[in-house]
């Protein structure tokens, strides 16, 4: 039975094409906030790194009414490395809003989602946003997604998508450009007449599926999904169907429906609803809610596998502790262990070591959020390079395989190339418009995307763009040279000097400014040719008796060189750590001792000669 009081929609889309603004627009324009009340821009980006970053990193859900039916609104990450929100979100919805940008068209994260919405064989709504851009080319952009829709094998229905034209800052939807329309009813009323309300039955066996978990100090663990069949009403017991097929016992102590942005408490849920409870402690994504005496459970949610691993560590430097609250081992572990019961593309692999933890997921992005998240809730950890994942498949070692899209100047195009084809990269396409900027579509191995953003961004003057999308697995294509200057190592503990770092500045770039701590073994810049060099940035000018008339002149540095979280992971070797700390990041060498790592090089040497 399809209840038309409900519908559940999710906008998906790539990054930065607008799709928390449109939300932002529909909340305000249902009614949700009073006339004179203060609200955020973004407000569905509720998370600090969101802000900053301005990207959707989890999906969030909302709730507005129109014509007395109700909208669940998910906002989805627009990113590859997200993909398993994305993929949790749509087991929620009936529909999708298919948001692209005026100008730049359908771009690979569109491509990612779309094809994961056509799986599940959703209705699309196409929402062609910014139109008032100037450089906007809306016809070729629509044309540009019937293209990408018939290469995703689209059927003939799918391709029969309604089409509106939004400019979701100002809050405004057209059917057709350049009617007399004024606000978002255009889009709210599309939205009822092309999704389905969902297939339920409030009469049958109670059937939820745990889609995301959340958690409130006071309720403690909240789980939310959707109520697929059948009732949930407080005071009754259930059964929680578990992936080893074992049936917990378990009653609410909260039962929530979704009103705008608030959780609201409610005695009993209906069929076809997204709601969330609390009072089910050790619940995961993917398990099942239903009669504790005839259970019926779900299929399982099935995600995308990891790609990209990074060994997690104690801190073992000798300034560690003085900035960060968990420190230990077991602090670490329990921390991602709860990580893992939130986000199911993350998994967590033992090592050889107890106080080091394998973490694998989608990507480099995905992983870094993970440790800024860790380091602004007060952890100290070291992290490793990221490595790929690999599997045997017919006795051969296979690697992931990514399909790069570059949009570059075109002065540019012969550098990009030639650092690609050194990481085993190969050029599939490449489109000139003549507007001066050229657009290259490489396959290439993972891990020869590691490290490679800052060069990339580095050649074209920071006028390049890069995205990237999992393009399956293919035999190991061989060696990839990875970083090719060397690093100046500090060969004691102690303070930089300015008179040390100016002596220094010939040898490359330096990462610390003076008076900042040091320790053996800690890289405090890169050096302008291969090969590590141990340097001593702590020493001090000699006094004597004797005056110089130049002696007070002051010494003049460059600026140092300060790496962001990501640009650090991108930068170290495969022998180095990175250090994370509340206040600092530290670059540093695994093997602090350097007569050690000379013993190891030569050890390295011997077996490869």
């Amino acid at each position: 039975m399809r209840k038309n009081t409900i519908r559940n929609i999710a906008i998906i889309a790539h990054v930065d094409h607008g799709k928390t603004t449109l939300v932002d627009g529909m909340l305000r324009q249902s009614g949700l906030f009073r006339a004179n009340e203060v609200v955020d821009d973004r407000v569905m980006d509720s998370m600090d790194l969101e802000r900053e970053r301005g990207i959707t990193i989890l999906a969030k859900n909302t709730a507005v009414r129109f014509h007395d039916i109700k909208l669940n609104i998910v906002d989805t990450p627009g990113h590859a490395d997200f993909g398993g929100e994305v993929e949790r979100s749509l087991h929620m919805v009936d529909g999708a809003l298919l948001l692209v940008d005026s100008s730049e068209g359908p771009l690979p994260q569109t491509r990612f989602v779309l094809r994961k919405a056509l799986d599940r064989s959703l209705p699309i709504i196409l929402v062609v946003n910014k139109i008032d851009r100037k450089d906007e080319r809306i016809q070729e952009v629509v044309n540009e997604v019937y293209d990408l829709f018939i290469d995703l094998d689209a059927t003939e229905e799918q391709l029969e998508f309604p089409i509106l034209y939004t400019n979701a800052r100002e809050g405004v939807a057209h059917r057709e450009l350049g009617d007399d329309s004024s606000d978002l009813l255009p889009l709210f009323e599309t939205i009822l007449d092309s999704v389905p309300g969902p297939e339920a039955q409030d009469d049958a066996t109670p059937q939820f599926l745990v889609t995301n978990l959340d958690y409130d100090s006071f309720v403690g663990q909240i789980v939310l999904g959707r109520m697929v069949h059948g009732r949930l009403r407080m005071g009754t017991t259930y059964g929680l169907c578990r992936e080893d097929e074992s049936v917990v016992p378990s009653k609410f102590s909260a039962l929530y429906t979704f009103d705008g942005l608030r959780r609201v408490r409610v005695e009993e849920v209906e069929a076809g609803d997204i709601v969330a409870f609390a009072g089910v402690e050790n619940a995961h994504i993917g398990d099942t809610l239903s009669a504790i005496d005839n259970p019926v459970p779900l299929p399982r949610l099935h995600v995308d596998e990891p790609t990209v691993s990074m060994v997690f560590r104690v801190n073992t430097g000798p300034l560690a502790g003085r900035e960060g609250k968990f420190l230990t081992s077991r602090q670490i572990k329990e921390r991602l262990e709860v990580e893992t019961l939130r986000n199911v593309a993350i998994q967590i692999l033992p090592t050889d070591r107890a106080d080091a933890f394998e973490v694998c997921g989608r990507g480099e992005l995905q992983l870094g959020i993970l440790i800024e998240t860790m380091r602004r809730e007060q952890f100290e950890l070291m992290v490793s390079r990221p490595q790929v994942l690999t599997r045997t498949i017919d006795g051969k070692i296979h690697e992931p395989m990514e399909h790069l899209f570059l949009d570059v100047p075109e002065d540019f195009v012969g550098v990009v190339t030639e650092k690609l084809s050194m990481r085993r990269g190969r050029m599939h396409n490449l489109v000139n418009h003549g507007t001066g900027r050229v657009q290259l579509e490489f396959k290439i191995p993972a891990r020869g995307l590691i490290g490679f953003r800052g060069e990339f961004l580095t050649d074209t003057k920071g006028a390049g763009v890069m995205n990237s999308l999992m393009d399956g697995w293919k035999e190991w294509a061989g060696d990839i040279p990875q970083r090719t200057s060397g690093a100046l190592v500090a060969d004691r503990a102690g303070r930089v000097t300015g008179y040390a770092s100016f002596g220094l500045e010939e040898r490359g770039e330096l990462f610390s400014a003076p008076t900042t701590e040091v320790y053996q073994g800690m890289i405090v810049g890169e050096r302008n040719r291969a090969g590590d060099l141990d340097v001593n940035i702590c020493k001090e000018k000699k006094l004597t008796n004797m005056r110089s008339s130049t002696s007070d002149i002051l010494v003049t540095l460059r600026p140092p060189l300060v790496f962001s979280l990501d640009q650090s992971i991108e930068f170290i070797a495969e022998d180095e750590y990175l250090e994370v700390t509340p206040g600092s990041l530290r670059l540093r060498k695994a093997e602090l001792d350097p007569t050690k790592r000379e013993q190891m090089r030569k050890r390295r040497e011997k077996a490869n000669a």
